[in-house]
C-alpha cells in the first residue's frame, strides 16, 4: 500500500502531524519523519513519550489521521516537495519485541504509537 514516494519522504527530515479525536475537539501532536520505524507488514511504529491525550482518544476512537511531508522529494509533475495524508488504527504498546525494538532506538519513549496503515494518499 505505501509507495516507494511515501518511503523516499521519510528519508528526509519533515515534522508529522498526528491528528486523534475522542469526546472532545481533534486533538494534534507533531513528532519527526525521522522517528517513524515500518514494519514489514507496514505498520507505522512512532516513539511516544507524551502523546497522553493521543492515547487517551485512540482509547476511546482509535481512528487517527497523519500527514507527513518532505521538500526533498518531488512530487506531482516535478513540484519541489511531496507529502502523504495516511489514515488508519492507533493503538499504544507498552512492552514486547517491537517496543524493545524501538526502546533501543529512541531510549527517552515511554510507549509505542503503532499505526495500522488504511489508506496513505500523495498530496501533492
Amino acid at each position: 500500500m505505501l509507495t516507494q514516494k511515501f518511503y523516499d519522504v521519510l528519508k528526509n527530515e519533515g515534522v508529522v502531524s498526528i491528528v486523534s479525536w475522542g469526546e472532545g475537539a481533534p486533538h494534534i501532536v507533531n513528532t519527526w519523519n525521522s522517528y517513524l520505524v515500518l514494519t514489514p507488514d507496514e505498520r507505522i511504529l512512532i516513539p511516544a513519550y507524551a502523546m497522553r491525550r493521543t492515547e487517551k482518544n485512540a482509547d476511546q476512537n482509535n481512528k487517527v489521521k497523519m500527514a507527513l511531508g518532505s521538500k526533498e522529494v518531488l512530487g506531482y509533475n516535478d513540484y519541489q516537495g511531496t507529502g502523504f495524508v495516511v489514515e488508519g488504527t492507533a493503538k499504544f504498546l507498552e512492552s514486547g519485541a517491537e517496543f524493545d525494538m524501538m526502546k533501543e532506538k529512541f531510549s527517552f519513549l515511554t510507549r509505542v504509537l503503532e499505526i495500522t496503515v488504511s489508506s496513505a494518499k500523495q498530496m501533492l
